[in-house]
This record gives C-alpha cells, structure tokens and sequence, in this order.
C-alpha cells in the first residue's frame, strides 16, 4: 500500500494571449495551483486548480501550512479518512474557497495516486459506465474586442465543424437588446438541433433584471442558462426556476455537500455543474453527484475537461464534459504533456493509469523558475 513520503505545491501563473471578459470581469493571466503527492514506493499522484487571477499563493498557503503535513506518513488508500482530517484541520479557515481547493486538490493527487498503483485509469479505478469516451460540449463566447454578433457565430459554427454537438457562449455584460443580438447570431449559425448553453458568469442582481434578458432569449431555445446570479443567492436560483422555461444550471463555485444539498433542495439547480478541483476533490464531488441522482438532477461538471472526463465516464447521471477548444481562455493545457483528443463531440479518455498525463516540467521552469516547487516532507 503507497505510504506518503512527501508533497509539492506550485503557483503558476500563465498569461492569456488576448486578454478577455466576462460579464463582470477581465482577465489577463490564471493562476494554477499544482501538487505532486509522492509514495515512498516512488508512485505519484497530481492534482491541480484554478486559483483566481490573482492571489493564487493563498492555496499554496493552505497547502504547505495546513493540509500537506495531514498527509504525511498515511497510506494514501486511506482517502476517507484523509479527506476528513484534512477538512477538520482547516474548519476555521476554509470551508469554501481557497482553503477547500486547496482540499480539492490534494484528495484528487490522491486519487490518481492509487489508480497509478492499481495499474488502472482514473475512469476504470472508480467503476466506470463507459470505458472509452464520453459527450463534450464546445465551451466558448468570449467577450473580445471588435467581436460583433456575426464573428460570434462564425466561432459557434467552427466548433460544429470540430463535430461538437453542443456549445456554450457567454452572455450578460451588454443590455438585453445586444445580448439578444448575440444568442440570435449563435443560434442562427448553428442551427436548430445543436445544443446552445448560456453563461452568464453571476452578471445579474435580482430576478427582473435576469428575467428581462431570459424572455428575449426564450425564443433561441438556449439549453440552459448559468450562474444567473451570485452562487450564494440560492433563492433568486430558485425563483428564476420557477419563472423561465430555461433550465438553470449553478454549482461552479460552490463547495461542501452541504451547500449543494441546500441549493438542490431549494430546486435552484436543474442542472448541477459541481466541479472537483472545486468543491472539496473527488471524494466530495462523488457525494454531490449520488445526491444529486438520488434527486433526478443531472451533473455537467465545470472546466477541466481533463481532470472531469473520467468522473462523468464513472457517474451514471452525469452527461457533458466541458472542453475548451483551444487555450485562449482556459490555458492549464500548457502545464500538461498530455491532451485528450476528441471525435464526434465525444472525447477519448486515456487508457494509461490514473489521470493518464503529467505536469509539463519544461513549461513550469518556463513560466515560474527553478525554485517553482516547495516540497513538504
């Protein structure tokens, strides 16, 4: 059984090409917080996530000062356990936030750490309900300068000509007039049967205001409308629920079992975006989602397609990935060697054992130096 020798975190900043917006913000560079959990039998499990656009030191901080030093000397099978000692030591700090990605991450390194040591990918180590590829949806729409409502289309149409089935845009920084201006240009270039996702990135303060904008885009059949609102305003969620015939879809943000039950219970989520690196690692994102079964609520997990392909293969109730095309916006890419390839709108899951990829050590001494890794043992 892996016994942990050690852990190392990094904060990696990587420039965005061009910068871009959402509805609320702009964004120039991401910040990656990585780890690599290592065994004394000289296995290695990584994890890693989004960590703002600023500020990403404060999950190293978690790491190094908090959670890292819960894992040392522990059999790394003893995921559950680890989780909750993890979770225990960090109860005044965290809960959600930093703190919990910082939990996230570490609990996914274990995770691929013991499919390594069982020889098995990451899909099949969990039980898999398929072993080889699951749907996709093309995720994109950036806010852009000089991005007119008809370059919009063209790029919903590219994706189609990628074989992808469904796509996402972004909507909500503009008035309700341009917006629709936009979902019409999307829907018009791609069609009738192509699915057609919203995102709305929290833009919207109360339920007039969000409820103008979705009467104007009813008539573009979008499939769902996310984050409408402030991931702690579970009641405007539910409102909205009950006013639009576009299913809301929310979770991204959110952490803890808890808060996904009081947001599922509310009937604020018809569709449940909980994401791994997000809301408390594997283990809890497993919990979130045989909730959300139990309830009738489908999981389409947010970003990182390549952390998020082998859950939705293992999750009955799970159905899309979100795969970003190209790293104009989501450019964690360039911190792998290995990239998912996809056919048909599905993406191919690695067979190789665990994640199935490792950190792109060339880029990291790149971008971050020498010194990028601290090492706790």
């Amino acid at each position: 059984m892996p016994i942990i020798e050690s852990v190392q975190v990094a904060v990696i900043a990587v420039p965005l090409d061009q910068v871009t917006s959402f509805s609320t913000r702009t964004v120039s560079e991401r910040h990656y917080c990585l780890v690599k959990v290592r065994s004394k039998e000289g296995l290695e499990g990584i994890g890693f996530c989004y960590v703002g656009s600023a500020a990403g030191e404060i999950a190293k901080i978690a790491v190094v000062q908090l959670l890292a030093p819960k894992l040392l000397g522990q059999e790394s099978h003893r995921s559950e356990g680890l989780w909750l000692d993890m979770y225990n030591e960090s109860v005044l700090q965290g809960r959600t936030g930093s703190v919990m990605r910082g939990i996230s991450i570490l609990d996914n390194a274990l995770w691929d750490l013991n499919a390594r040591s069982a020889s098995l990918p990451l899909h099949l180590y969990l039980g898999a309900v398929v072993n080889d590829r699951v749907p996709a949806y093309a995720s994109g729409g950036y806010y852009l300068a000089g991005k007119t409502p008809a370059k919009l289309g063209k790029e919903m149409e590219s994706y189609l000509k990628l074989g992808f089935k469904a796509v996402k845009m972004k909507v909500g920084r503009l008035s309700p007039r341009e917006e629709e201006a936009r979902v019409k240009a999307a829907r018009q270039a791609i069609g009738p049967d192509i699915l057609l996702m919203l995102d709305a990135n929290n833009a919207w303060r109360d339920l007039p205001t969000a409820l103008d904008y979705l009467r104007r885009f009813e008539a573009y059949d979008p499939y769902w409308i996310e984050e409408p609102f402030s991931p702690d305003a579970i009641d405007l969620h539910a409102a909205l629920a009950r006013s639009t015939m576009i299913t809301v879809a929310t979770g991204e943000i959110e952490a803890g079992r808890w808060r996904f039950r009081e947001l599922i219970d509310a009937g604020g989520a018809g569709i449940l975006q909980s994401d791994a690196a997000v809301c408390g690692g594997i283990s809890e994102w497993r919990r979130i989602a045989n909730y959300a079964d139990a309830k009738g609520i489908t999981v389409c997990p947010h970003w990182f397609h390549d952390l998020h392909a082998p859950l939705v293969a293992a999750t009955p109730n799970a159905r899309f990935v979100e795969f970003f095309a190209d790293d104009q916006v989501l450019n964690f890419r360039r911190l792998i060697n290995k990239q998912l390839s996809f056919n048909n709108g599905d993406l191919i899951l690695h067979q190789s054992p665990g994640l199935g990829f490792e950190f792109n050590e060339v880029e990291i001494k790149k971008l971050a130096g020498k010194l990028a890794w601290t090492t706790i043992a």
